[in-house]
């Protein structure tokens, strides 16, 4: 039987963590790719340090872009917040080596194969209205608001590196408060102790947090360290795809063996982790499960998936193998299938790089398409 009553915790990052702005230099990189190619090849890597920029991978598309990458990667920095002395927008070095895609590699993917073997997860459950596990939903929320607060000005003395941990406490399988909250964030005032800072965010960690959540009994841990004043990659070293779990469902599913950002949809890391998720929702909001995990199984070169496995976790309303059947029915799970399916051909990923690739409100360009919920009729229908 599956535990009632127990603590679960996630964390997340924000977009001026280390390894975030490399996320974000890698998949701006991709978008400005598919902006000119809708059907480039990118694999793209970044490396950060301190004033230092290394980009690196395997790309095929317009020349044009290759010339910008150096121009995209600072005005990424720009805009997470980066002026500081060891790690500035305008005076950072930035390297280059970016180099033509394998043609081994493109000869399976020519053909609509997958880019690369691999298994990729997609969950979803009814702990919010996102359809998200409450935990890493409500890190990623307290980030993004503080993120908000900073650009404005409104709390402009806090810098762009942050670290949000919740531990949320369930009872009767629900989520109903929070036994320890940990923030760490950069501040630019150098005088400020770690009650300072609490003073300035405990505020909007409140608001964002659903009411009744934080108590007496509530653990803070803000800036536990004390100072933190030298943040991102003059503090700690970046690079892409090192906050997978951050990525997705902060620990509360499987998650698969690959990285997302700087990848295009060509490679099933990321575009089967997209249509995964996606299914896993729609059985989530159709009612066919109150928690769903979705795992899908590609081999390089291969359109066909190799295997299609679902788990309802003893909440299922039919058999795991009935939905099994259903989603391969509703959805060409083929590579092209996938990505014409959920429109991945489009520069849409650069908004992807913080605070999650999951529980985001699908846009009207394209962007987190895999969060829409209109399978529910054909699931309903097929079963």
């Amino acid at each position: 039987m599956t535990r009632q009553n127990y603590q679960f915790t996630s964390e997340s990052v924000s977009e001026g963590h280390p390894d975030k702005v490399c996320d974000r230099i890698s998949d701006a990189i991709l978008d400005a790719f598919l902006s000119e190619e809708p059907f480039a090849r990118v694999a793209c890597e970044t490396f950060a340090t301190t004033n230092r920029v290394v980009i690196g991978g395997e790309v095929r598309g317009p020349e044009s872009v290759m010339r910008r990458v150096e121009d995209i990667a600072r005005a990424c920095v720009k805009d997470i917040g980066y002026e500081q002395d060891g790690f500035h927008w305008e005076t950072m070095e930035v390297t280059n080596l970016l180099h033509e895609q394998s043609s081994h590699i493109a000869q399976g993917v020519d053909t609509d194969g997958a880019g690369d073997q691999g298994i990729m997860f997609g969950y979803a459950c009814r702990e919010t209205e996102e359809l998200m596990p409450a935990p890493i939903q409500y890190s990623h929320a307290i980030l993004q608001r503080l993120a908000e607060v900073r650009k404005s000005g409104e709390a402009a003395v806090l810098g762009p590196d942050a670290k949000s941990q919740l531990s949320v406490v369930y009872e009767h399988g629900k989520p109903v408060g929070v036994s320890s909250i940990v923030l760490s964030t950069q501040h630019l005032d150098d005088s400020l102790d770690s009650a300072a800072v609490q003073a300035i965010v405990e505020p909007y960690i409140r608001e964002v947090l659903p009411s009744g959540w934080i108590s007496d009994k509530t653990v803070w841990h803000v800036n536990p360290t004390g100072k933190f004043v030298i943040g991102g990659p003059d503090g700690d070293a970046g690079l892409t795809g090192r906050k997978i779990i951050v990525d997705t469902y902060g620990g509360a599913a499987p998650h698969g063996g690959g990285a997302f950002s700087g990848k295009d949809p060509t490679k099933v890391d990321r575009s089967a982790a997209y249509a995964a998720r996606y299914l896993a929702k729609n059985v989530v909001a159709a009612g066919l499960a109150d928690r769903c995990t979705i795992q899908l199984s590609y081999a390089i070169g291969v359109p066909a998936p190799l295997s299609i496995y679902c788990d309802t976790y003893g909440t299922g309303k039919v058999e795991e193998s009935v939905i099994e059947a259903a989603v391969a029915d509703v959805m060409d799970l083929t590579p092209k299938g996938i990505r014409t399916k959920l429109g991945l051909n489009k520069p849409i990923y650069e908004r992807t790089a913080a605070y999650g690739h999951f529980g985001r409100a699908a846009e009207a360009d394209g962007g987190f398409s895999w969060e829409q919920t209109d399978l529910v009729d054909a699931l309903k229908r097929d079963i």
